[in-house]
């Protein structure tokens, strides 16, 4: 198993070149959100902007939209069909397979709820968006109703389980270090498994563990957060694996210094996005 520091972590980050243009760092779309989960879908749009995506588009069910196109500047929130109680109808499915041919990387699940047309939607875009996904939350959910379709995603998938969801996948309620290893080898996906010392696991069957973090985090958004750090970096380049390390390692330090300026009970993962510049801070290419 890799024990990830800074060293490691600064060799995985790209430098931004001096010529470049939003379209060099990545076209990101959010799958996430429904009527009364709107800030799970806030906080990764957030995270994917916080950590530099070119363009950020967040696809909400329209009875979500009128909130978060208020909170949300950077940005593109686009209203898609949903079902009564405000979560994503399958009538969405169209227009999110075409936002999806423009992304580089895609997001899913974070706040979305839970229904059978929710599921339908989750798997209809895990075998047929062309691009890597990152599943997070209630799309862990449905796929774990459909674990089949693990072996017929169209491009290479990320997923973020805490203990509950893993559990809910693989069927083993105390995970080992090595059933986690296995099981990304065996559904050849990378797993970044949420705990105190969260892991990744590559499909190639790598084994990292994270150093960074604490329990002021434990509070709702940062997993949001967290994923939507990870698809950007997905975006800019980094391969899945990478994208995980780098994410949770700066994720973790993002939080250690959100607690050490407002205490493990205060801190928010609104805290957290604004230290988030100070921790990547590090990798601009001059002093300005």
């Amino acid at each position: 198993m890799k024990e990830l520091d800074w060293e490691y972590i600064d060799a995985l980050m790209p430098r931004r070149a001096a010529e470049s243009s939003k379209n060099d760092y990545g076209r990101i779309l959010c799958v996430c959100g429904s009527a009364g989960y709107t800030g799970a879908a806030f906080f990764a749009a957030q995270g994917a902007v916080r950590m530099g995506s070119g363009v950020v588009t967040l696809a909400v069910p329209e009875r979500a939209w009128p909130v978060l196109a208020v909170k949300l500047s950077e940005p593109v929130v686009r209203p898609l069909p949903c079902t009564e109680d405000g979560l994503f109808s399958v009538r969405a499915l169209p227009r999110l397979l075409e936002l999806a041919e423009h992304a580089d990387a895609l997001l899913i699940g974070c706040g979305l709820g839970r229904s059978d047309e929710a599921t339908e939607v989750v798997c209809t875009l895990l075998c047929e968006a062309a691009c890597s996904i990152v599943l997070d939350a209630d799309g862990i959910f449905a796929l774990a109703q459909h674990k089949d379709i693990l072996h017929r995603t169209a491009k290479p998938l990320v997923m973020t389980p805490h203990a509950g969801e893993f559990a809910r996948l693989s069927g083993k309620k105390q995970m080992q270090p090595e059933e986690l290893r296995a099981f990304a080898q065996e559904n050849r996906c990378t797993v970044l498994y949420k705990a105190h010392r969260t892991l990744i696991a590559a499909p190639d069957g790598r084994l990292f563990r994270n150093h960074t973090g604490n329990p002021g985090m434990a509070k709702g958004g940062s997993g949001d957060t967290l994923a939507g750090m990870l698809v950007s970096l997905i975006g800019q380049g980094l391969a899945p694996e990478d994208a995980a390390c780098a994410a949770a390692w700066l994720h973790g330090a993002a939080g250690d210094s959100a607690a050490n300026r407002y205490g493990e009970y205060g801190m928010t993962p609104t805290d957290l996005l604004a230290c988030l510049p100070g921790v990547t801070r590090r990798y601009n290419t001059r002093e300005w």
